[in-house]
């Protein structure tokens, strides 16, 4: 069973889906790919791992690293996967290019390259929103690029994140 719940952010309602366990969906209401891997059987609930995510949520707006990850289930193809976990380890207030996402994936697989193009659309159906840091990731000159949620979300998500580095390429 799917199960979701809501929170509202600076920037807007927020619906968190969770199979129970971890979560699954995190989106901004009305964004680009909302609910994609949301089932239409669902129910709203108070579970422990909600509870998680909105401490983290809460932390996260007040302009701080929350020093931890509630528990995700990545519902996704073994590609978007591998992306998504990468961008996990994009530190709080830093950023990362689709090229270097690339080239740590084709490390990792024995490649000698991988398409940054491949790794835009796998970020930009990150269906874990903020949890997975995909507004983090930047176009090769340090660009800011789209943004499932709007490009004025990122912007202020990477304020948020670090005031002094915004419009700067920082990778």
């Amino acid at each position: 069973m799917a199960y979701v719940n809501y929170y509202e952010s600076p920037l807007g309602g927020i619906t968190i889906a969770s199979n129970g366990n971890g979560i699954t969906g995190l989106w901004f209401d009305g964004q680009k790919y909302f609910g994609a891997t949301l089932p239409e059987q669902r129910g709203e609930k108070a579970l422990p791992v909600f509870k998680e995510a909105k401490k983290w949520l809460d932390i996260y707006f007040g302009g701080k690293a929350p020093g931890f990850t509630p528990p995700l289930c990545m519902q996704t193809t073994p590609f978007r996967k591998a992306v998504w976990e990468i961008m996990l380890t994009i530190p709080f207030g830093q950023t990362m290019t689709y090229g270097q996402i690339a080239d740590i994936l084709a490390r990792q697989k024995g490649l000698t390259a991988m398409s940054p193009r491949a790794v835009g659309g796998a970020v930009a159906h990150n269906a874990i929103s903020l949890l997975i840091p995909c507004h983090r990731v930047v176009g090769a000159d340090g660009s800011l690029t789209g943004y499932a949620g709007g490009m004025d979300k990122k912007v202020f998500l990477l304020q948020l994140e670090n005031p002094c580095r915004i419009g700067v390429p920082v990778v």
